[in-house]
């Protein structure tokens, strides 16, 4: 287990780095909204995770890199003491980037020496060390996400890396598969020994009423026609709060799409700012970057409704549904809440996951943005339902 565990640990931290290198030293500092943060924090914040959360009550003798850190690159773990505020990240101009790479080594020659002796250590450390290695799998995505928004506020809207590309999604015509109304389970069981946050368990029965789903998801060129069909003027389609959202916003297409003759990019054709920089808008491919109230909007224009996660999760059983991950994660029409019987994690854990559990939408699947291996169907994702820099689509359902 140790030399696994070794192994894992080191592909994990070494595949941040290199999300990370087609940023200059400027890009990873700058924060460009409340709710990113810089690349340099997302590398200092997920070694602080394992020496905090590991380290420090694991190996004995361990010396903390520098004091100031724990303060600096506390997230929002009130059991382990103060913190920077969220807001004000990006005037961490100091420490340097190569202060912060420097802690990152500190931190995993440490975790290295004590993954050494794995075969000895507690059961709970193992647990830590591997709800670390997910957490940092959770801010490579971030750092993604975040750099791409920091990059959209460019005027020369520079791309982060011209070859990155996603997988193509299917492109098969839409149809209805059907479930029939019963008692289905859900949720992961606690007697799985494989990895899961504490927010997907228990398994537990959810009757759901027999419905239709999409077998793929809503794609670029159909949300053009919803814009084309004045679909963000006509209020009879929005929530109150989404048209709320997009008077006082001015929203008018998915955040990172540019409307012909943007002088940003100038072009007769509408266009989308992405990971691999300006792009031609491509009608097959699977709309991101959309508000739980858009999705919402969209899909009562379409005659449709978003599916409940216990829908999307059963649905997710199905031969022929496509796109289930990798492409865009998918909106909900579920309140974040927790499951019957749930009990968080013990520790400064604790905190993880429970205490957002009000205010936010969940969404499931995976993005093109999600790490390898970081995806399963019990996957509970959650965001504030005017969140969009998050690669956020949408599969349609319908009642029988």
């Amino acid at each position: 287990m140790s030399t696994t565990l070794s192994a894992r640990f080191s592909a994990v931290r070494q595949h941040t780095l290199k999300l990370a290198a087609p940023l200059s030293a400027e890009d990873q500092c700058v924060q460009s909204m409340p709710d990113a943060s810089p690349t340099k924090w997302h590398l200092a914040h997920t070694s602080w995770f394992f020496e905090n959360v590991v380290l420090l009550p694991y190996l004995p003798g361990y010396q903390v890199f520098d004091d100031s850190f724990a303060y600096l690159f506390n997230s929002y773990y009130e059991a382990l003491g103060p913190r920077h505020p969220r807001p004000q990240r990006g005037l961490l101009t100091r420490p340097a980037l190569s202060q912060v790479l420097a802690f990152r080594e500190h931190v995993n020659a440490a975790m290295q020496q004590l993954l050494s002796k794995a075969s000895h250590l507690p059961t709970e450390a193992c647990a830590l060390i591997e709800l670390g290695l997910n957490h940092e799998q959770q801010h490579q995505e971030l750092l993604l996400t975040d750099a791409l928004h920091l990059l959209s506020c460019n005027p020369l809207l520079p791309a982060y890396d011209t070859s990155f590309h996603a997988h193509p999604a299917h492109q098969d015509p839409l149809q209805w598969l059907s479930v029939h109304e019963g008692l289905q389970t859900v949720g992961r069981s606690m007697d799985d020994t494989a990895f899961a946050f504490d927010n997907e368990t228990p398994a537990h029965q959810r009757f759901v009423q027999g419905f239709h789903i999409a077998n793929r998801l809503v794609t670029s060129g159909e949300y053009l026609a919803f814009i084309n069909d004045g679909g963000y003027t006509n209020a009879d389609l929005w929530l109150s709060e989404g048209r709320a959202q997009v008077q006082q916003n001015d929203w008018q297409c998915p955040l990172y799409w540019l409307a012909p003759h943007d002088p940003r990019a100038p072009s007769d054709q509408w266009q989308v700012f992405g990971l691999n920089g300006v792009q031609a808008l491509d009608p097959q491919a699977p709309v991101a970057n959309l508000s739980f109230y858009e999705a919402s909007a969209f899909a009562q224009w379409a005659g449709a409704r978003l599916p409940t996660e216990f829908e999307w999760e059963v649905a997710a059983r199905l031969s022929g549904i496509h796109d289930l991950h990798g492409q865009a994660w998918q909106w909900t029409r579920s309140a974040y809440e927790p499951y019957p019987g749930f009990v968080p994690a013990t520790g400064a854990v604790r905190e993880y996951n429970g205490k957002f559990m009000v205010g936010q939408q969940v969404l499931r699947g995976s993005s093109l943005a999600t790490s390898a291996n970081h995806s399963r169907h019990t996957y509970r994702n959650f965001f504030p339902p005017s969140a969009r820099w998050q690669f956020t689509g949408l599969r349609l359902a319908k009642d029988f």
